[in-house]
């Protein structure tokens, strides 16, 4: 199979210091990336982006690397490895899988009512960072807020999530400001949630949060996502105290309920042991995803739309996408231009997701004799958090690594004053760490082995999901193929939009 040698060249505001936005302006410009050609093509490009009045911020960093790696061997090799996890699967006695997620290696136990001082904690330094967002420095890599929305929040604080649990739970900033207020006014809620209502609120929530970050033309820029912050969380602080914390935080707000449901992939599982202590133990990863309860199809959808904005993400920045827009990827015209047809594509793509889940467990509900194909998706929808889980990382890698450095320095001078609060004020910021062959090769192996591994993780856990639901081996492995069929496909999916060319 040839090579094929994609070229992809970023210098944009996130990976390149020449080109930062001054600090009273709140635009900046989007990189543009070009298969062939020479570099004085690409700055010429560039400079015409740079130049284009409707160009916007954008939230995160992208490739900014050349690629010249064999992708076709990646696609197959990872469509080939989630397939034979697969078969070797069913050659696994569901019940040796069941005793071995169950197990748990106790740790300590936590004062659970710290939970309440940590959230208060929490809820201060998020009046600091709205206040810098107001007032502080205009520059989206000076200002801690935007840095840490979309850096130390959305993406390192998923991944934390991820690896260790629920880290959500000691930090959530409604916690203590709920309490507080339902101990003055002496009652835990004012009105019942519906049952009715199930997970909606967070599925609109999320969608809203989805297309600030990804279609708002300037979701970086300080004092306009400092107004966006501070409004959300007195929506959010309202309806958690008409309708109690416990209650809305866990299928209200979106960002509680995105948290909650990765954490439990996480090693570290708590439980609370009725003596106001809270127990922790470290389990498999993923095996908290095993016996979870089902869900209402508000809930399945809320799983499916994180993955497919996520996804989105990534498809709305290729050539592909687009060019079949009738957009010279060449010639980007920035955010604004391309609001109708991305918003449209965010809703369309989960809706899709959606769509071709319920048909892939309905086809394995036949297959395995069943007939409660909205009952086995509201089981199964769990087994989609590892793939999920596994693209955020690999999509927003490099975004970590290098917009994490500006976060250590903006943190330590909040308001631009020349503070140095945590002694990283001076710290030097290195692009050149996503730059070159090397890191190249290195982040492009992580992030494939992320999208694989994800998969992998998905099918285990869709299997003991499955030996749980049907009577026999047989039913359970009947069930799992046309889904299996379907990560397979995603596995694909995402190896090619993590190699496929970019232009903003």
């Amino acid at each position: 199979m040839r090579e094929r040698a994609h070229l992809t060249f970023l210098c944009g505001k996130r990976a390149c210091a020449s080109f930062r936005t001054p600090p009273d302006q709140p635009s900046a410009g989007h990189p543009s990336h070009k298969r062939e050609g020479t570099r004085a093509i690409s700055l010429a490009v560039l400079a015409s982006t740079l130049l284009s009045p409707s160009v916007a911020l954008a939230h995160a960093s992208d490739r900014g690397f050349v690629l010249l790696l064999p992708t076709g061997y990646y696609l197959t090799g990872g469509a080939l490895a989630v397939a034979a996890s697969f078969a070797a699967l069913t050659l696994i006695p569901p019940g040796v899988l069941q005793r071995v997620s169950a197990s748990r290696f106790p740790l300590f136990a936590v004062d659970d009512r710290l939970r309440l001082a940590s959230s208060l904690a929490a809820f201060l330094g998020l009046g600091v960072l709205v206040a810098a967002g107001f007032a502080g420095s205009r520059d989206p890599l000076s200002n801690p807020l935007p840095l840490t929305v979309w850096t130390l929040l959305w993406i390192g604080l998923t991944l934390v999530q991820g690896l260790l649990g629920d880290v959500w739970r000691w930090i959530n900033p409604w916690y203590a400001p709920v309490r507080l207020v339902a101990a003055l006014a002496r009652r835990a809620r004012f009105a019942e949630l519906p049952p009715t209502a199930g997970w909606w609120p967070a599925v609109v929530l999320f969608l809203a949060f989805a297309w600030f970050e990804l279609i708002y033309p300037a979701p970086d820029d300080p004092w306009r996502l400092a107004a966006a912050v501070s409004g959300y969380f007195a929506l959010n602080l309202v309806l958690a105290v008409v309708f109690g914390a416990d209650v809305w935080l866990r299928r209200g707000e979106c960002l509680s309920a995105f948290f909650g449901m990765v954490a439990r992939f996480g090693i570290v599982e708590g439980r609370a042991d009725g003596d106001g202590r809270r127990r922790l133990a470290l389990r498999w990863p993923g095996a908290g995803l095993g016996a979870t309860e089902p869900l209402p199809t508000s809930g399945v959808l809320f799983i499916l739309l994180v993955l497919g904005s996520v996804s989105f993400d990534g498809l709305s920045r290729t050539f592909a996408w687009l060019g079949a827009n009738g957009v010279n990827p060449l010639e980007f015209p920035g955010r604004t231009a391309m609001m109708g047809m991305n918003t449209a594509g965010l809703v369309a793509l989960p809706l899709l997701l959606a769509a071709v889940f319920y048909l892939a467990v309905w086809m394995g509900e036949r297959l395995a004799g069943g007939r409660d194909a909205p009952a086995a998706a509201a089981h199964l929808v769990w087994s989609i958090v590892p793939i999920a889980l596994a693209y955020h990382m690999a999509h927003y890698l490099t975004a970590l690594t290098v917009n994490g450095q500006y976060a250590l320095v903006a943190l330590s001078d909040p308001f631009a004053l020349g503070w140095n609060l945590f002694g990283t004020a001076d710290n030097q910021v290195s692009a050149g760490i996503v730059s070159g062959s090397g890191p190249a090769w290195l982040l492009w192996n992580l992030q494939a082995a992320a999208i694989v591994g994800g998969h992998i993780l998905a099918v285990l856990v869709a299997h003991l999901i499955a030996g749980r639901r049907y009577p026999t081996d047989t039913a359970a492995t009947l069930s799992q193929l046309p889904l299996a069929l379907l990560m397979v496909g995603y596995t694909v999916f995402g190896l090619w939009l993590l190699s496929t060319p970019t232009a903003a």
